[in-house]
Formats: structure tokens, sequence, C-alpha cells
């Protein structure tokens, strides 16, 4: 097993006694993300700074590298490839980082607003990303020019890309679905089920839907066929009696089709849509979970805990608040589908 490092220091922001990444960023963390080749993990900051680390097989971290925005990065994706890294944020710039030659970040595309979201679709060797300034633009990397940019009705808030199926969340609870066989046209407006803004959005493993997480504890599962509607239904989480808080994060796991949900009370769920339940939950930490992942096999579930700007700037003191990155390895009890209670006993 590995060992904990400082965990005497940081025990009650670690409830879950998860693997603890070394040297984590110094201000909020906006997102984490996993090669798809190998357990190397990035995560990127409001401290202007993206950061990676090799995860060993003994939940050591080991950090390798790390590169500099102008301004807080909101974003970050690998490219296929498992080797590169984009990002994005509060400094327009869209920046292409290789990590395994060693070699400095270039900025491949810019937006006249900050970038919240950023995607690499392997199948059209392009990058999509979203931003506040109403549009989505496409890249392709050979050119300085976006290939495609595609107006929004508001800024977006959130994006989910599981090819041909892209969603996209913006303010004001527009859900927007893509078809990307015709990324020029919207195959799907609709104003999201939930009442309040739209914080998350995660599409279903067999693309035949997409989930939607909002700041007051409550995620629906929504199918796109107009046939499967009768399908679609919502649920309460990360609530303490009368206290409601932001759904910030979901995750489907690689193999299970279930998912995780994170949010602002330090919690995280494991869950199963098909048969409608709870598959574990997990203790509090004492500050928000602003952002999580599953590594390629979904054997990790990595979390960041930090603050989230659920309460505003006026809420965030960086000098006296903590910033940490959690590593949970996944058991089966926790993460594999279970059948539904019927009437007449398990199906």
């Amino acid at each position: 097993m590995a060992t904990f490092g400082s965990i005497t220091a940081t025990q009650q922001h670690n409830p879950n006694k998860s693997f603890e990444v070394v040297s984590p960023p110094s201000d909020g963390i906006s997102s984490l993300s996993f090669s798809s080749k190998a357990n190397y993990l990035v995560a990127s900051a409001w401290d202007n700074q993206v950061r990676c680390w090799e995860i060993q097989s003994n939940g050591s971290s080991v950090p390798k590298a790390a590169i500099s925005h102008e301004q807080p990065v909101l974003c970050s994706e690998w490219k296929d490839d498992g080797s590169t890294v984009f990002s994005g944020g509060c400094d327009k710039q869209v920046k292409m980082w290789p990590l395994s030659s060693g070699g400095q970040p270039v900025t491949v595309g810019i937006h006249d607003a900050p970038i919240k979201e950023i995607s690499w679709i392997s199948e059209m060797n392009l990058l999509v990303t979203g931003s506040w300034d109403k549009t989505l633009k496409y890249w392709d990397l050979r050119q300085q020019n976006p290939a495609h940019t595609q107006p929004l009705p508001e800024r977006c808030y959130t994006m989910s890309v599981r090819h041909p199926l892209m969603v996209v969340g913006t303010a004001d609870r527009n859900i927007l679905v893509y078809n990307l066989a015709s990324p020029q046209a919207k195959f799907k407006r609709i104003v999201s089920p939930l009442k309040y803004q739209t914080r998350c959005v995660a599409t279903f493993p067999d693309k035949q839907g997409f989930l939607v997480g909002s700041i007051e504890g409550r995620v629906a599962v929504q199918h796109i066929d107009d046939a499967e509607q009768a399908k679609n239904f919502t649920f309460k989480c990360h609530r303490d009696n009368n206290d409601v808080y932001a759904v910030n994060s979901i995750n489907f796991h690689p193999v299970h089709a279930t998912f995780a949900t994170s949010g602002s009370d330090g919690a995280y769920h494991f869950w199963d849509k098909d048969s409608k339940q709870r598959l574990k939950a997990m203790q509090r930490c004492t500050q928000p979970i602003p952002c999580s992942t599953f590594n390629n096999d979904g054997s990790i579930f990595a979390y960041a805990v930090s603050y989230d700007w659920s309460k505003g700037a006026e809420n965030h003191n960086p000098a006296q608040s903590s910033n940490y990155i959690f590593l949970h390895p996944t058991q089966d009890s926790e993460v594999k589908g279970k059948p539904r209670m019927t009437s007449s006993g398990r199906k």
C-alpha cells in the first residue's frame, strides 16, 4: 500500500483516507484530466498554472512538469496520443503543451473572453473550445484561424463530447445538443429540466442521452430521442437537511457506465442511473470538490478539494485556504451497477 505522507496535517480534509497528490496547486483547482494512455494526471488552477504528475501503482505521485498561463486556467484536456495537453482560461488563449518532448507550450487558438471548456475530438482531428464570448470554436492545429465558429445563445458553462454527440450547457439554462457529423447546426436545443443554473453535463457512454447537474443539488437524466422522454427523471443529491449545494462535476465510469457526482458540500458519490440507485456515499471533506475525473480504466477516481467560488470572490482568501488533489482507488462494490429491486424480487 502507498503511504499517505503527511496524513496528520490533512486528515480533516481527507476523511476518506485517499492518497494525496504531492505539490498541489497554490490556488483553487479548476479541472482534472487523466491521459488515456497511462496514469498521468493534469490539473489546471487559478494560480495560472497547469501541472502534470505521474501516478504510480502504489498510489504515490511524482511531479513531472508545469506550465504557466498569464491568468487563471479554467480547463485542461489530453490529446488522444497521451502526450499532448491542451488548456484554456482567463487569458483567452488555447495552449498546446507537448509533454513528451519537453517542449514549450504554444498558443493554438484565441477567444474574445475566458475559455471555460476544452475537448479534443480524435475522430475529427479537431480541438473544440467553449468560451464566455458565446461561441464554440473548432481548431485544426495545422492552421491559425478556427476551422469553424459556432455561435451560442449565451456564455458556455459546460461541455461534454462523446463523438458524434456533443452537449453544451450555457447561461440561462440553455442545453444544446450537436451531432458532430454536422457540427454547423445544432441538433436540438432545450431548456434545462432543472430550475436553477447549469453547472455540469456528461454524455451517456452509449450516446443516447446526458446528465445535467445544477447549483441546486439536483441531477437530471435526459434522453435525446423524443420517444424515450418517459425515461427522463431528476434526483436530489449534495444536500444536508436544508442546506443545498452545487453539483460541480459528473463523471461516467469508463467500464461500468455508472457515474460519480462531486459537489460544493465536499462530498462525492457513485450512482447507477439504470437502477436508480446510489452505490456509495463518501464522507464529506471540509472544503468543496470543484472537479473530479476517472483514469482510463476506472481504477482511480481523482478529486480536488479547494474553494470553488460558489460563495463568490468575497469569501475566497488564498492565504487561508488549502488546496488538495486526492486519489481514491475504486472498488467494484462502489462503481459496478446493481440489479434494480422489483416487486417480485431482483431482476
